[in-house]
């Protein structure tokens, strides 16, 4: 019989608390109940820690001996501070937790700590640090045979929880990190049907901020890849994968030649346009660990352009009515000289009335990217008494594309880039500063939507732009216009239409997003527990501000990897018309569902904690 409140010390409802993550899942026990009941109706149930199918030591230690030392009993570092909250090695590990190079070579955390209300990082029991395509195998067939809850993670990025789950097994693929660039590539079966093109091969566990420096700093290519450094390959290119260039260069998943992958029934298969097409498709967009286990990706490698370049400033409405006008001025200005391969990342619109440019470009010189910009800055500078502009040390800069992202002192001293501060770490460990608020941090609410160039015709601009303002009344809206493909060339847009991402990416100008996030913090630990309230405030704010943009825009789309977790219509938010199709090859490929994450693919016939199967 659990003890009553009055006589259970504080101590042992901390470790509840900590051990069930109650604040984040009150439905959890919920859940499990629904998981056993289903089970004694007959539907198919996984087996967790304690159930009578759950594998003995005889069979971990035979896994083990297939894996060599790769398999892992997973403990979280976090108990340290359950033990002992206040103790300076609890204060050291939760400064650790916001550098993400440490989270990511942690097997039983991830890059969030979780999402209020919706999930909360939790590490599996058992994970295998896989060093090769056979360990995969190995695990993989583990996991079938023995019913296992199955997870795979990567660089562990997922704002829908899905690179964990407890009572599970966990494919880690952090250590296949390797990198090789090739010259003529071809891929497998496609002799004599394709030509021989520069291209990259990673392991599914590499970081964008490697295959950069890989690519690009020491070779002088380019690989469409993430904004954040610190994203996982593999993930991103599942995810359809946006980089800050998108407008010139496409979807990541548009420049995928060719994937190995393992996938349930253990068979390692070689997916591209000559070799399993149809697996090869769904993998470029159909969301990470739904259809198997990727351990290689081939990606093009593209001409570098000369320059890459940024453009920053914050510009201050004095007024709510100047701001309306303000986002006029910006949404006209974006649609005659923005809208095209040059320009990506954001366009901020905050609350408080101001407006952030924190945009990149590439192909442009200085002078030139400043010729584009002189008509907005002349027209603020018209205006004196509705708009402050607050410029960054350097408000336009161009540099060498070769040294974008390479760990230079200078981009360090102006505070563009961060290394990782662990002793001994390599050197090529950097990120872009404005990440670093998003290691370790706990979601409170984050949707977004794709916004159709047709908002920026003529007659429908101005609705826009007042679409926007009343949007910002209730929450800061970004427009990532780098993640929509209106503007750019043909030949990618073609690309991107080859993949399984929602079609209305093609035609969109930008992405919106709305979110919020705390902190790293978690449930149990006394002093650094979330903040729900101000949470759960926050996510209704966000969501009345996306009510105003489906106002006018009603069917959106969302991105799969940057959407709200509690998206009700997600198969069609996610994938549009491209669901039936992704679903016909989840079907041929994991008939069994061993592959399950959050809103993936198929998981609609699951319990939402992916242990019972309904149909």
């Amino acid at each position: 019989m659990k003890p009553s409140n009055e006589t259970t010390s504080p101590k042992r409802r901390r470790l509840l608390q900590f051990a069930v993550g109650l604040t984040f899942l009150s439905g959890a026990w919920k859940q499990r109940l629904a998981s056993a009941q289903a089970g004694a109706s007959g539907a198919f149930a996984r087996v967790r820690p304690g159930d009578p199918g759950w594998p003995s030591e005889t069979q971990w230690n035979e896994l083990s001996q297939q894996v060599g030392d790769a398999l892992v009993k997973v403990q979280s570092p976090l108990v340290t501070c359950l033990n002992s909250p206040d103790s300076d090695d609890c204060r050291q590990l939760f400064e650790e937790l916001k550098n993400p190079y440490f989270l990511g070579d942690e097997v039983s955390l991830t890059q969030a700590l979780g999402w209020v209300d919706a999930w909360t990082s939790m590490p599996s029991v058992y994970a295998v640090a896989v060093r090769n395509t056979n360990d995969v195998v190995a695990a993989v067939n583990f996991a079938r045979r023995n019913n296992l809850r199955f997870v795979v993670k990567g660089g562990g990025h997922s704002y829908q929880g899905t690179s964990n789950a407890p009572d599970s097994l966990l494919v880690w693929t952090r250590n296949m990190n390797d990198i090789t660039l090739q010259d003529a590539f071809v891929g497998e079966g496609c002799e004599g049907h394709a030509l021989p093109v520069r291209a990259v091969t990673v392991g599914a566990g590499a970081l964008w901020a490697h295959v950069y420096d890989a690519v690009t700093t020491q070779a002088g290519g380019y690989v469409q890849g993430g904004g954040c450094m610190t994203v996982g390959v593999a993930g991103l290119v599942q995810s359809g994968g946006f980089g800050s260039f998108s407008k010139a260069y496409g979807l990541a998943a548009g420049s995928l030649l060719e994937a190995e992958v393992v996938t349930a029934d253990g068979v390692v298969r070689i997916a591209n346009a000559c070799t399993n097409p149809d697996l090869f498709w769904a993998l470029k967009g159909g969301g990470g660990g739904s259809l198997g286990v990727l351990t290689r990706l081939t990606l093009r490698v593209h001409e570098l352009p000369e320059t890459f370049g940024a453009v920053n400033m914050t510009i201050k409405a004095t007024s709510a009515p100047a701001f309306r006008r303000l986002i006029g001025v910006i949404v006209d200005f974006y649609h005659q000289n923005l809208l095209n391969p040059h320009w990506g990342e954001q366009i901020t619109l905050r609350h408080d009335n101001v407006l952030k440019i924190a945009m990149v470009f590439q192909g442009l010189s200085r002078s030139e990217a400043q010729a584009v910009w002189q008509p907005f800055m002349d027209t603020l500078a018209a205006a004196p008494d509705d708009f402050k502009v607050e410029f960054s040390p350097l408000k336009i800069v161009a540099i060498s594309a070769r040294s974008f992202w390479a760990p230079n002192l200078f981009k360090k001293l102006l505070g563009f880039i961060s290394t990782d501060d662990r002793s001994g770490a390599p050197k090529d460990n950097v990120f872009w500063t404005g990440n670093r608020k998003e290691a370790g941090q706990v979601l409170h609410g984050y949707e977004s939507a794709w916004l159709p160039a047709a908002l920026l015709q003529d007659d429908q601009r101005q609705l826009l732009a007042d679409t926007l303002f009343a949007a910002t009344r209730q929450w800061s809206v970004s427009l990532h216009v780098n993640k929509g493909l209106a503007g750019a060339p043909a030949e990618t847009v073609a690309a991107a239409r080859d993949t399984a991402t929602n079609p209305a990416v093609l035609d969109a100008f930008a992405l919106l997003i709305a979110g919020a996030e705390g902190p790293p913090a978690y449930p149990g630990i006394q002093g650094h527990e979330p903040d729900t309230e101000l949470a759960r405030r926050h996510a209704r704010s966000i969501g009345r501000a996306m009510d105003e943009v489906r106002k006018l825009v009603p069917d959106p789309g969302s991105y799969v990897s940057e959407s709200n977790f509690f998206e009700v219509d997600w198969q069609r938010s996610f994938w549009g018309s491209n669901y039936r199709r992704l679903l016909a090859v989840k079907d041929r490929y994991d008939p069994d569902g061993l592959f399950f994450v959050h809103h993936g693919v198929g998981s609609e016939r699951w319990s939402a904690d992916g242990f019972t199967r309904f149909g």
